[in-house]
């Protein structure tokens, strides 16, 4: 091991892991969904828990105070009875939705592909397997 590496080492904590956090946040397995379902304009909450199927209302309260605390997303309460809430994007969400988009078109682009090459690498693998 070189004298630099744990120096390497806490410049990587330090710039890295924020970056790894806001990630974890964003690309988390409810995050995307709500996002999205979020993305075409003020939705309410059960709007929200109807558009994401198998999400619990404690997960989906969970991640949307997450996503608000994050600057995602905006919770409006209106002062009626029972109170009106709704969520919707913030701008910076908005760019990010505009990122969310060209990977889903990637993926969708690329699937085949994708799928293709595990076949291939499952082949393979189990050929190596059968020679050893």
């Amino acid at each position: 091991m070189s004298r630099s590496s744990p120096r390497l080492a806490e410049a990587m904590q330090v710039e890295a892991c924020p970056v790894t956090e806001v990630l974890d946040h964003v690309a988390g397995k409810w995050s995307i969904g709500i996002l999205i379902a979020v993305a075409h304009g003020p939705i309410r909450f059960t709007e929200i828990e109807r558009a994401i199927g198998g999400i619990s209302r404690r997960m989906l309260t969970l991640n949307l105070r997450r996503l608000e605390r994050d600057g995602l997303l905006v919770r409006t309460v209106y002062p009626t009875v029972p109170p009106r809430v709704e969520y919707d994007l913030t701008p910076m969400a908005r760019e990010l939705y505009t990122s969310l988009t060209g990977l889903v078109d990637w993926a969708e682009r690329h699937r085949a592909a994708i799928a293709r090459a595990r076949v291939a690498y499952d082949a393979a693998e189990q050929r190596t397997a059968d020679t050893v």
